[in-house]
């Protein structure tokens, strides 16, 4: 994985990376972990710049939640449970996670797929219950990107500090990978601390 990931941003450049990000939203196993801190690594050995690879980043991780979001808006939870059930375990999603993400979402709405963007795992699914209950595709498509600014430049940055301290790039999974867990819950812890608030405000 790690070698094609290299392979294809080398030979692509900044299409490179939005295609590899387009990728990993339609693919759950295409980890955005390796592909945005092999930017940054890059970014260090002065062969790209901060900004065109972040926007890459962005414009190729919204373009691939669209498919998911239209799935959900076009088949419905039942149908997509059906598929998932049947053929999810090519791309690692099953019913279960399907309704995980529509579970969440009915509870949280708008700022789910916001959150969802910054949250491994939950980054792809978040758009198929947008598109299950009819949210409106700007509003979608704004909270996505937010999120996703977010997230891609927090870990290219991550990539350009790991090249900064000489480290291989070889382990960016095994730096990042429990970085970018702890990120994730402090952002649910918090963001449930922020719903909690709010409830007992309004009460």
């Amino acid at each position: 994985m790690e070698q094609w990931i290299t392979e294809t941003m080398t030979t692509l450049g900044y299409f490179g990376i939005g295609l590899l990000m387009f990728l990993e939203n339609l693919f759950p196993p295409i980890p955005s972990e390796l592909i945005m801190p092999l930017a940054g690594f890059t970014i260090f050995q002065k062969q790209m710049e901060f900004l065109p690879a972040i926007l890459a980043g962005v414009v190729g991780t919204v373009l691939g939640a669209l498919p998911w979001y239209y799935a959900g808006k076009l088949l419905g939870e039942h149908r997509l449970e059906q598929l998932a059930d049947k053929y999810g375990k090519w791309i690692s999603v099953s019913a279960k996670d399907i309704q995980k993400a529509n579970n969440w979402f009915n509870r949280h709405g708008k700022k789910a797929v916001f959150f969802g963007r910054l949250v491994p795992g939950v980054r792809t699914l978040i758009s198929i219950p947008a598109g299950i209950n009819g949210m409106a595709l700007f509003p979608f498509l704004l909270y996505s990107t937010i999120g996703t600014i977010i997230w891609v430049s927090l870990l290219t940055i991550a990539g350009y500090y790991l090249a900064s301290l000489n480290k291989d790039y070889h382990l960016v999974d095994e730096y990042l990978g429990p970085v970018s867990k702890i990120v994730a819950a402090i952002l649910v812890i918090g963001f449930i601390l922020w719903v909690l608030r709010k409830r007992l405000r309004d009460e």
